[in-house]
């Protein structure tokens, strides 16, 4: 279905209905909003009498447990392949590269404007603040129940990628569809808010305290870098998960407006988060080095030695902050 029409949420749940054995891919370094994704569908697809299956290059990550809970993987043969929150193949991450070869993925829901248009059929909402918001409308549309836990995992899904809908893609909308889940559902909104933002563990905290010990800041203040060698990362004797996540923080400081987060993922390969104010669009400064995502918060990877990743990422913030695009 590539370069055809917008699909309809009508086309998308003939889908569900004509077809069976479903595989449900995440992407790596899974957020809330992925893994909500991925676990309400599975549950939704099982209780229409389907087989589904969630599948993650890095597994599920202990903080997201009460969305998998009594999750538990089905044997079949897989027939039909839906990817969830999931821009590009390169974020399938190693152990799911089987999927990225042409044509492996018959479905993709999506709502980053940077879609690759990978699958057989594509349904992308780029004004959606999550995927999850546009799972839920899918389902809402079938007409077919939509149980508690359900719900729960769609709300994560939606309030993590909204940072607890204070993000500017958060919509009037976002609002009214997170107090229907509240209402019709009576989701646990105050735990999952608190698990996913206000709880800490102790060895998260001493990653946070030496993120900001090794601030790095550029032009007046406005650019913050911090760097997380894979060295440092395996000497710190802290569990790889807790180094999710942290691309928040170099925004926060007063006066930054881009905030970069460069993280080694192997030798001469780094994972770049970047996250912006408004005067900078985070999309088109990660699509310079072949990534995207959203006008906020954007990533991508680049394969190069520390000093040359850190060199090519300060020349575009002084071509971002400085007005020195080149045409």
């Amino acid at each position: 279905m590539k370069g055809a029409a917008k699909m309809t949420f009508s086309q998308i749940n003939s889908i569900f209905e004509e077809n069976d054995c479903f595989t449900i891919l995440t992407h790596k370094s899974p957020d809330g909003d992925t893994l909500g994704c991925g676990f309400a569908l599975c549950e939704f697809l099982r209780n229409m009498g389907k087989k589904a299956n969630v599948l993650n290059s890095e597994g599920f990550p202990d903080r997201y447990d009460f969305i998998y809970e009594g999750y538990y993987e089905q044997d079949f043969e897989e027939k039909y392949v839906i990817a969830v929150d999931i821009a590009d193949t390169v974020l399938l991450g190693h152990n799911l590269e089987r999927y990225a070869k042409e044509g492996a993925i018959d479905l993709c829901i999506d709502h980053h404007i940077s879609n690759k248009n990978y699958a057989k059929n594509t349904y992308v909402d780029a004004k959606a603040p999550a995927a999850a918001l546009i799972l839920y409308k899918i389902m809402r549309e079938s007409g077919k129940p939509i149980t508690k836990h359900i719900a729960e995992a769609l709300y994560t899904g939606i309030a993590t990628d909204t940072g607890c809908f204070k993000y500017e893609n958060t919509t009037p909308e976002t609002h009214r569809i997170a107090a229907e889940l509240m209402e019709e559902y009576d989701i646990s909104f105050a735990v999952i808010n608190r698990k996913m933002f206000d709880v800490k563990s102790k060895a998260r905290m001493r990653v946070e305290q030496g993120v900001a010990r090794h601030m790095e800041y550029y032009y007046d203040d406005k650019c913050s870098l911090i760097v997380l060698s894979k060295e440092a990362m395996e000497e710190s004797g802290v569990d790889a998960s807790e180094f999710e996540g942290l691309a928040s923080i170099p925004l926060s400081v007063e006066g930054v407006q881009i905030g970069i987060t460069v993280k080694e993922r192997h030798e001469n390969v780094y994972k770049i988060s970047v996250r912006t104010t408004e005067e900078v669009d985070a999309s088109a400064f990660c699509k310079n080095f072949g990534g995207g995502g959203h006008i906020r918060a954007a990533g991508c990877e680049i394969h190069a030695p520390l000093a040359e990743v850190r060199s090519m990422l300060l020349m575009q913030v002084d071509k971002e902050l400085n007005g020195t695009k080149q045409d």
